[in-house]
């Protein structure tokens, strides 16, 4: 597997740098990938983001963000692509970057080697850590600006330090992030108290639908439910942890209607059953305590397909335990 010394040895080669993330970007898509084309640029190097879903309302107000592009497809004057936690091209729903010089960074227990330089660390607490250890190694400065970015990726993706996988380590990250000048207070309040009234009223449709079968929980929102609570696409970030967030529920699925009759599937655990390998096998992935998916409707089929593989995985989470 590549190693941080490869990565730095690769970017020192080039100078300009396109960097993106997958579509639909949370906050540690957005977070890292802001930093990262800060960091390049403080490394002598020009950088561009380019987001597919550009930046979703919770994180607009973070540094850099008012910089992203907003584009279906990428121009053919960089030198490379820097991908950070995608499993793949296809996963950016960007054009143009078949044939340019890849690198990949990501630390998914389900992320693939895809690119030219491929640097996976299932045991970063997130994407943003990665980029840390880059700044880091390559002598960059963590201005305050970056390290907002960063500790707002640290604190989403590991849902407020509540995840598995959230170590001392961790916090020696946040606490590093904070004297450098991240404002944790500031940041909280921004992602977790700005919600446009839209989420909310969506929010409510799917807990009005809620499901529960012993510690396994599940909610669901239709097309219809989305055009009137006038929600989009990303109102939807963040939905399944209610429904986690029931006493003695151990996973929670959170059911979203796509155009094409298909259903985005995202799933929480609490860590005691590995949700990724659930969405692995109707070819998603993710993290063990949240990942996601998509697969074919009506909803009822839907239900009943993820219910069965997610009974399998607790059985067997129950039996190693």
């Amino acid at each position: 597997m590549t190693t941080l010394n490869e990565v730095l040895r690769e970017i020192d080669r080039r100078k300009h740098f396109v960097l993106t993330s997958h579509s639909r970007p949370d906050g540690d898509a957005v977070g890292s990938v802001l930093a990262c084309s800060e960091i390049l640029r403080a490394m002598g190097k020009t950088s561009e983001v380019v987001l597919r879903d550009g930046v979703p309302h919770i994180y607009r107000s973070l540094p850099f963000a008012s910089t992203v592009v907003q584009a279906s497809w990428v121009e053919d004057h960089y030198d490379a692509a820097i991908l950070l936690e995608c499993d793949g091209i296809e996963r950016t729903a960007l054009k143009g970057l078949e044939d340019r010089f890849l690198i990949n960074i990501d630390h998914h227990v389900s992320g693939r080697p895809f690119a030219h330089i491929n640097w996976i660390d299932p045991s970063a607490c997130a994407t943003a850590e990665l980029i840390f250890r880059l700044a880091r190694h390559a002598g960059a400065p963590i201005s305050a600006d970056v390290a907002t970015c960063l500790y707002t990726a640290v604190v989403t993706d590991t849902g407020s330090f509540g995840y598995a996988g959230t170590t001392a380590k961790t916090f020696a990250l946040a606490q590093e992030l904070v004297l450098a000048g991240a404002d944790p207070v500031k940041i909280a309040q921004q992602v977790y108290f700005s919600n446009p009234t839209s989420k909310m009223r969506l929010l409510g449709a799917a807990l009005s639908k809620l499901h529960r079968e012993g510690n396994l929980s599940w909610m669901y929102v239709t097309r219809e439910d989305m055009e009137r609570c006038g929600a989009i696409e990303e109102d939807c970030e963040g939905l399944a942890n209610w429904a986690l967030g029931i006493e003695n529920v151990d996973v929670a699925l959170f059911f979203r209607e796509l155009p094409n009759r298909r259903f985005r599937v995202s799933l929480r655990s609490k860590g005691s059953t590995n949700v990724a390998e659930v969405a692995e096998h109707f070819g998603g992935g993710g993290h063990h305590c949240a990942s996601g998916c998509s697969l074919d409707g009506p909803l009822s089929v839907a239900v009943e397909r993820m219910l069965a593989q997610v009974r399998i995985a607790m059985s067997n989470s129950s039996s190693v335990q």
